[in-house]
């Protein structure tokens, strides 16, 4: 197997836990039951699920007031993007 089919792999699979902790949160605010820690979601973002968790943030509406979030996540984000760019072009030299 190639690299960079893990890789993206895990990538994929990274950022659709982070959506899923988004969703599984919002809904446990909706029904004021136990909930997931900020600092759970916001290390969720941090290895590298930082898109989903920004879609997450914009799909169910949650977490989107906080300034911590609306300030690392699209960090996170971008920064994981641009890591996974850099390791494209640089593992094909």
């Amino acid at each position: 197997m190639r690299a960079w089919t893990i890789v993206g792999g895990f990538f994929i699979a990274l950022n659709l836990c982070s959506f899923a902790l988004f969703g599984w949160d919002k809904s446990r605010a909706r029904r004021d039951a136990w909930r997931i820690s900020e600092r759970a979601l916001l290390l969720a973002a941090a290895c590298f699920g930082g898109t989903g968790a920004l879609l997450g943030m914009r799909a169910f509406r949650h977490k989107t007031r906080h300034w911590k979030f609306r300030i690392l996540v699209p960090l996170f984000a971008l920064l994981q993007w641009a890591a996974l760019i850099a390791w494209a072009v640089y593992s094909q030299a």
